[in-house]
């Protein structure tokens, strides 16, 4: 469906095993979470520390976590038999996790420097690096610095989340503080599932996502439960396989947002839903692929008070009003070369409304989920889908994480 290259299009979930390298920082402290909640997932995680990050964070502390034996430069240099410790982890990695990663060991990897278990394991290795820098902003500014980084970006084996912009520990505010544990876990699920493909690098995705407020006064509106996690799930995804994203949202947690800002997705917020046709339709034109899983209201009040309404004002019935079909609006201009995808929420029966939005609104394809089924549907960390195109394919997702779901749509899209 997507005009790319055709290629083999297998299940791409690769095992587990993630390799998570410290460098000192006080960041180092974020990482524990990251490696603790990897490990309650189910993943096989290793964790390695520099000498520097020692001073932050105890091999004890990552080994208990882990559920294994941290890796520090001591034993690296000690008498071992068998393979080499920096062959071994290096082969046994389908991903390695460099986070807080510091200015020096970026300048390591950057000139390819091996003097220590760390750059040396990195050297030892095939997979994808995922890095996380964290350090003072004016440290990260050094052109320096910008230069060693920009080195790396160019690398395809190398991924990167943040670093994001706050206060920092040193009170400085400004860049270089370490991407938070959400994001680096869903970069890491995303790179796992991809194995470091960008098979949608050039190409802009835009979605919509969470809800609209159609208000009757300032603190009173019609909304719905929608709480755009599958939409930001599907801007993560993109993201991690190379597309230039942008995300038009309706009122969501603040922690959803932080972590696709942090991944370099555009986030642009919106409360009604014409402020979201209109955000959607200036976007829409330079868009190769959009992903309509906002749910928008379909009608709002007639009147909207420019006050609170005393109690004792409310009218015993609401006027209403339709609001415009977005979806329909963006399938009747949209161009060929142009792909549209909608969603259908439904309860009890949710194939034949499907296939009935998919014709009726002009879609290139269409996910189908019940939203009234335990751990499915709106504000759910899960979900289970079908998705349809206009070429009859057909596929069930099973009950997966929003992110995975997010995966095996666009793995549908590409190979259709």
């Amino acid at each position: 469906m997507l005009s790319l290259p055709q290629q083999v299009m297998p299940k791409r979930v690769m095992p587990k095993r993630v390799l998570v390298a410290l460098c000192g920082g006080i960041a180092a402290y974020k990482v524990c979470e990251v490696v603790s909640t990897l490990a309650k997932a189910g993943f096989e995680v290793r964790a390695l520390l520099t000498k520097a990050a020692q001073q932050f964070v105890t091999p004890l502390t990552l080994a208990t976590l882990s559920r294994h034996p941290a890796y520090t430069d001591q034993e690296f240099w000690s008498e071992r038999q068998g393979r080499p410790l920096h062959i071994e982890l290096g082969e046994w990695a389908n991903l390695i996790v460099i986070a807080p990663l510091s200015a020096n060991t970026l300048a390591k990897l950057s000139w390819g420097a091996a003097d220590n278990l760390l750059t040396n394991t990195v050297l030892a290795s095939s997979a994808p690096l995922l890095l996380a820098p964290a350090m003072n902003t004016t440290m990260w500014e050094q052109p320096q610095v910008q230069r060693n980084w920009a080195l790396l970006q160019g690398d395809a084996r190398i991924h990167s989340v943040g670093p994001g912009s706050g206060r920092l520990a040193c009170d400085a505010v400004g860049a270089g503080r370490m991407a938070e544990p959400a994001a680096i876990l869903a970069a890491v699920e995303s790179l796992l599932w991809t194995g470091g493909r960008r098979d949608l690098a050039g190409r802009r995705v835009l979605i919509s996502a969470g809800s609209t407020r159609e208000h009757l006064d300032p603190v009173r509106f019609i909304g719905n439960p929608a709480s755009g996690r599958m939409g930001f799930a599907l801007a993560q995804a993109a993201r991690a396989r190379g597309a230039q994203v942008s995300i038009v949202h309706g009122p969501a947690n603040p922690d959803l947002i932080e972590v696709a800002e942090q991944a370099g997705i555009e986030c642009c917020a919106i409360t009604s839903a014409i402020q979201m046709q209109a955000a959607l339709k200036t976007r829409f034109i330079d868009a190769d692929l959009t992903l309509m899983a906002a749910a928008v209201a379909d009608v709002r009040p007639a009147h909207c008070a420019t006050t609170k309404l005393p109690k004792q004002e409310l009218p015993d019935s609401l006027g209403l009003e339709p609001v415009a079909d977005i979806v329909a609006d963006l399938g009747a201009h949209k161009r060929p070369d142009q792909l549209l995808v909608g969603f259908a929420a439904q309860t009890g029966e949710i194939l034949e409304p499907a296939r009935d939005k998919l014709q009726r609104k002009g879609l290139d394809a269409i996910v189908a989920n019940a939203v009234d089924q335990p751990e499915r549907g709106f504000g759910t960390s899960t979900n289970e889908a079908i998705f349809l195109n206009r070429q009859g394919q057909q596929q069930t997702t099973g009950l997966v994480s929003k992110l995975e779901l997010a995966h095996q749509l666009f793995d549908f899209l590409l190979r259709s």
